[in-house]
């Protein structure tokens, strides 16, 4: 069975961060800890950007 990208049901805003974190088996903490690192470190505002298009383009997890 193929590993697919998608939020997860698993949110604190849209399940971006999880749905990232359990496709790569990751820590789901550690994903949304990196990201709101780069979100700083970038300005905030390139960070934002991306989880807003990811938010968009990401199938809900009821879609499977």
């Amino acid at each position: 069975m193929a590993r697919r990208l998608k939020r997860s049901s698993d949110k604190m805003i849209a399940g971006v961060c999880a749905g990232i974190a359990e496709y790569l088996g990751w820590d789901i903490t550690a994903v949304r800890v990196i990201y709101v690192l780069l979100s700083i470190f970038s300005a905030g505002f390139p960070g934002l950007l991306v989880y807003l298009v990811l938010w968009m383009v990401m199938p809900d997890y009821l879609d499977y």
